[in-house]
């Protein structure tokens, strides 16, 4: 099979699997988004760097095509054409399912990668779905890169 039609096969199954996960994730295991005020640079950006940075880096071969170095390629989302996060829609997004690890084999950071890019915790995966409910709010000019 030539790399073109396996590529577009990939891309049709992750596409296939985020509207599945958009449609048939059980939003009671998420915790309740954060009542606070994120704060993007402060908040949310050391651990998006941390734990998913390493693969969804601006590195050429970003895990599935998705890049997430700013806030732009981040809500886009990578082959699959479907966007990552939509805006002020948490529950909805593919980010905070894969995130939160409701959708299986699609679980972010990947359980085989989590003793060098740890899972987020639930404090962390409330800022998240906070974030993206208050506008995933992302200042000009900042991106992130790779922890330290």
């Amino acid at each position: 099979m030539n790399t073109t039609i396996r590529l577009s096969l990939a891309a049709l199954f992750f596409s296939s699997l985020i509207t599945f996960a958009a449609e048939k994730v059980d939003l009671s295991k998420l915790p309740a988004p954060s009542d606070k005020t994120i704060d993007f640079v402060k908040d949310l950006k050391p651990v998006l760097e941390k734990s998913c940075f390493g693969c969804h880096g601006a590195k050429p071969r970003a895990k599935a095509k998705y890049f997430m170095n700013d806030r732009q390629k981040s809500i886009a989302g990578g082959s699959s054409k479907e966007k990552a996060i939509l805006v002020g829609k948490a529950d909805q997004s593919p980010f905070l399912h894969f995130t939160a690890d409701l959708v299986e084999e699609m679980e972010m950071p990947p359980l085989d990668k989590r003793d060098r890019y740890p899972k987020l915790t639930k404090d962390q995966i409330a800022m998240v779905r906070a974030w993206i409910d208050q506008g995933a709010k992302w200042p000009e000019g900042v991106e992130l890169k790779a922890a330290p």
